[in-house]
């Protein structure tokens, strides 16, 4: 297995599959994608992964199975388990007692999906590949004014109809701001973009401006 760790993936969707694999090597990892539980069982054999992403509904030996038989070999393993159940609270507190780490319901968000990956890696003090595009590299200098608002606006929790309805533009014209923002910030998702935004202290920095001009008014 990979030096810097392999991730472990049992779906037996393949366009998950393909896209839990993308996010693993947008963090510098390997990736061990299988469709079953045996198949998972079979190709980890005796070498510890870094991590698996595990479905519930896995065909045979479930995703609670595969669970609880990888803990059985690798103790400390981190586990984050997936389901296409929108609504089963029991399902999900099952898997958490039975010793996951974490649980995503389907359809997964590429973003949220690879923050989940590196937490888990992180609490169990393995090592994570490479370091996020959101990192202290990232700047938000390099943005004009415009795209600066839409930015802070973003952080602040708008949607694209929102920034676009404060600003007076057409959210075409919103969306190509914000395709630019994450250009410029080297970045894959608005979620990254926020990140970036909190980190340079854009937000703080226009808040707290804010709050002296309406002290002196």
């Amino acid at each position: 297995m990979s030096d810097c760790g392999t991730v472990l993936v049992a779906d037996c969707e393949q366009a998950t599959r393909s896209l839990i694999a993308a996010e693993v090597a947008r963090l510098g990892l390997a990736c061990l994608a299988v469709n079953t539980s045996e198949a998972a069982l079979a190709a980890v054999d005796e070498d510890e992964p870094a991590l698996a992403v595990i479905e519930v509904e896995l065909p045979g030996l479930n995703g609670l199975g595969l669970l609880l038989a990888l803990h059985e070999r690798f103790e400390e393993l981190p586990v984050i388990l997936t389901s296409s159940k929108h609504a089963d609270p029991v399902g999900r507190a099952a898997g958490l007692m039975l010793g996951a780490d974490d649980y995503l319901v389907k359809p997964l968000d590429p973003t949220e999906l690879a923050a989940r990956m590196r937490r888990s890696m992180r609490r169990s003090g393995r090592p994570v590949g490479k370091s996020p595009p959101t990192d202290e590299t990232s700047h938000v200098s390099s943005l004009s004014p415009r795209e600066r608002e839409i930015l802070i606006l973003l952080a602040e929790g708008n949607t694209e109809n929102q920034i676009a309805a404060a600003l007076v533009l057409s959210p075409r014209t919103v969306a190509t701001h914000i395709q630019n923002v994450l250009r410029k910030l080297d970045v894959h998702s608005r979620a990254q973009a926020v990140v970036v935004a909190y980190r340079d202290g854009l937000v703080a920095a226009v808040r707290a401006d804010t709050a002296v001009e309406t002290s002196r008014s």
